[in-house]
């Protein structure tokens, strides 16, 4: 696992820029935890990377958002209103994953039929400053494990 504490929103936009620089179609980042955590300002993030920020809404009565920047689509995802696995398929929410960067928020709910290659990013408030958010990184597969490595490399440097 990985950790990163951020201390303010535009960190957390900045990180996950840099992440978002290295991900390709067919990527997945499932991001787990409570409301106000930091879940949109990652994804703001990751749309930031492809000159996208401004386009940030959250899908939470959509179910999905797709944004297209160049030859990559997002697909952000806000699973929460889903009771299960059949919702998702019924949305064609499989078809996404392999046709673009998927983010998945609340994505434990769905977490039994998403490919084997994802990184999950659950995020905390951190107890001893309100301001923190502690972004955990679980790393699910191989294939994405050099991302992450390499991200945190360039963050340490």
């Amino acid at each position: 696992m990985f950790k990163f504490v951020s201390h303010s929103e535009n960190e957390t936009i900045d990180f996950a820029c840099k992440l978002a620089s290295k991900l390709k179609n067919g990527d997945l980042i499932v991001l787990s935890g409570n409301l106000g955590s930091g879940k949109t300002r990652f994804t703001q993030g990751i749309l930031k990377n492809f000159g996208l920020e401004d386009d940030i809404s959250s899908p939470t009565f959509t179910i999905v958002n797709e944004h297209h920047s160049g030859n990559t689509n997002i697909y952000h995802f806000d699973v929460y209103r889903l009771q299960d696995e059949d919702e998702f398929y019924a949305i064609g929410g499989e078809e996404y994953l392999s046709n673009g960067i998927c983010i998945i928020e609340w994505g434990e709910i769905i977490e039994s039929i998403l490919p084997k290659d994802y990184i999950k990013v659950i995020f905390e408030r951190d107890p001893e400053n309100e301001n923190n958010r502690i972004l955990n990184f679980e790393v699910h597969g191989d294939r994405l494990l050099p991302i992450i490595k390499e991200v945190f490399e360039s963050e340490n440097t």
